[in-house]
């Protein structure tokens, strides 16, 4: 048997344009840092793209914990 079914929240969708929203201002930011990047060695360049294309992801834990939560901490493990 299938158990209640629960009622959809508006995080999910609050949080997915949120997420969207970061995306956007990020790439923003790097690409407007590109003129300034462009002019360091290649493999400063690498590194600044490298750690720019991860570090975005940061936000993203505590945010879909959010839209599963209502929280923005992990809930308690016992």
């Amino acid at each position: 048997m299938n158990g209640p079914l629960k009622q959809p929240t508006w995080r999910k969708p609050a949080g997915m344009l949120a997420i969207l929203l970061i995306i956007l201002v990020w790439a923003v930011l790097i690409v407007s840092a590109s003129e300034f990047i462009g002019q360091l060695h290649i493999l400063l360049q690498s590194v600044i793209y490298l750690i720019a294309g991860v570090i975005w992801i940061a936000p993203m834990r505590p945010l879909m914990i959010w839209m599963e939560t209502g929280s923005f901490r992990a809930p308690p493990t016992t």
